[in-house]
């Protein structure tokens, strides 16, 4: 993918190091990325300044968010009940398990196959949030009214799905998950959250084998007629949100059945198990596993609530995954700079400590603009690139935190958005100054265009690995006492004047 750089001519770096500005308030703040490439602010040669920015907080809905999660995603399960910035979160798992292949049997003839057990097994990929804290997860079995289908991603903030069967439950310390457990007749069991369902359940699996004019194991439709899935819930009271897996090998729901032995001379039973895995679609684009996330936010009475609405801007920013929240950003002053090499510009932005942070950590940020004249969103013009390899250069665009203290020691994450070819294409009147969002996507599907005389193509990029987990509450821009505020959100540019 080519994409144009910003060039600066020698001729305009001789001609900018020749002349002197009669007055500029010099900042000193030191730029994070690429300092060493950016000539030193002496207030003859170089300087700096600062442009105050407006902040809005706004609240994603259905209106404005059509995120959805496929099953290559980890899914989000859990409830987190007490989080005092961005209040609680509900998020479900709903999913198929299904036999590995048509026709399925058992080991023996079904009159001679009892249940010993069966249990739920899913494969953990992490945890976000306080791991100390007991979880109670219910798994019911979805109705069959449901239209659960495998070839549709489902949206995150959207759940239609019913269910009311409780098949069975486990309270535990999401901590657990990462232990090492023995398990019968498996021997990769790290990772793993087993449940244990209703033995019934199971018996009415293994009897579905008896019927051989309408036998739901002849093929993926007919077994889909008899069981729709899982709907998989926390009950409030946890605080920790935990990633799974569904196509890893821990992901499945193991039925354990004894068998009459097929010598006469030795009637005893055997233990043996069977798995229902998840499984993507085959060669044909067929039998596949359905699967959805859905989850919901509730803000009742908390600081992230208070700050929505109004017209000022808002002092506080408050930033969370999807589905979540961003913030709208006017930054007054950038229409109206005057022409200059501009070598750094950096949108500053600064986490207002608070103890929970260390028990719900923010994760990557993201910074787009609104276009008018596309009637849609965009990547940041010039500053958003892709490498060699056509991944996108968040990195280098400033969307990972940055560790840092404040005024008072305290740990705090920074973030420096990369501006300065957008800005200089501003200053040059080769773009305009856009209103610009900050949200903290899983991904984003934006308009790319590169430049003013590129067309736009609308691209997708991952930001952050998963739904759900991340957010912040950051400083804000102060229109009334920027100068006492130093943490307020702020567009530093350093430049040399024509």
């Amino acid at each position: 993918m080519k994409h144009k750089h910003l060039v600066i001519t020698l001729g305009a770096i001789i001609t900018s190091t020749l002349i002197l500005l009669n007055s500029c308030r010099k900042i000193n703040e030191a730029t994070t990325l690429g300092g060493d490439l950016i000539p030193p602010v002496d207030n003859i040669h170089t300087f700096d300044t600062t442009l105050e920015v407006e902040t809005y907080n706004e609240l994603f809905t259905l209106l404005n968010d059509s995120t959805r999660v496929s099953y290559n995603t980890n899914q989000i399960l859990g409830y987190v009940s007490n989080d005092p910035l961005f209040g609680k979160t509900d998020a479900r798992m709903f999913l198929e398990l299904k036999p590995a292949s048509y026709p399925f049997t058992f080991a023996n003839l079904p009159d001679s196959v009892y249940i010993d057990s069966v249990v739920l097994i899913l494969e953990n990929a992490g945890v976000w949030g306080d791991t100390n804290v007991n979880q109670t997860v219910n798994v019911y079995e979805l109705d069959q009214t449901n239209e659960f289908r495998a070839d549709t991603s489902y949206l995150l903030r959207q759940n239609g799905l019913t269910y009311s069967q409780l098949l069975g439950s486990r309270t535990f310390a999401p901590s657990i998950l990462n232990d090492s457990i023995s398990a019968y007749l498996d021997s990769n069991t790290v990772n793993q959250l087993r449940i244990r369902l209703d033995d019934a359940f199971g018996t009415r699996l293994i009897r579905y084998d008896t019927s051989a004019a309408n036998n739901p194991y002849q093929s993926d439709s007919a077994f889909r007629t008899k069981f729709k899935g899982f709907a998989i819930q926390a009950q409030a009271g946890g605080n920790a949100l935990m990633r799974f897996n569904l196509t890893g090998a821990n992901t499945k729901l193991g039925i354990y059945y004894k068998y009459e032995k097929k010598s006469a001379t030795n009637p005893d039973l055997d233990t043996t198990v069977a798995y229902f895995n998840f499984k993507t679609f085959d060669t044909y684009g067929t039998n596949g596993s359905a699967s959805a996330n859905y989850i919901t936010r509730d803000y009742t009475g908390t600081p992230i609530q208070t700050a929505q609405g109004g017209t000022a801007s808002d002092p506080e920013v408050f930033i969370q995954n999807a589905p979540g929240s961003f913030a709208r950003i006017k930054i007054p002053g950038l229409a109206g700079l005057s022409n200059r090499v501009v070598h750094r510009a950096e949108l500053v932005m600064e986490q207002i400590y608070d103890i929970s942070d260390s028990t719900f950590p923010p994760r990557y940020l993201m910074l787009d603009v609104y276009d008018p004249a596309l009637s849609a969103y965009r990547f940041m013009p010039y500053d958003f690139t892709f490498d060699v390899q056509g991944n996108p250069a968040l990195g280098s665009f400033g969307a990972a935190p940055i560790d840092a203290k404040n005024q008072l020691g305290q740990t705090i994450k920074t973030w420096h958005f990369n501006l300065s070819r957008y800005v200089q294409n501003v200053v040059n009147q080769r773009e305009q100054a856009y209103e610009m969002r900050l949200f903290a996507p899983y991904y984003i599907s934006d308009m790319y265009k590169p430049t003013a005389n590129s067309t736009s193509t609308k691209t997708s990029v991952t930001v952050n690995a998963t739904t759900g987990e991340g957010r912040v509450r950051l400083y804000g821009g102060d229109l009334s006492s920027p100068a006492t505020n130093p943490q307020r959100m702020r567009l530093h540019i350093v430049y040399s004047k024509l």
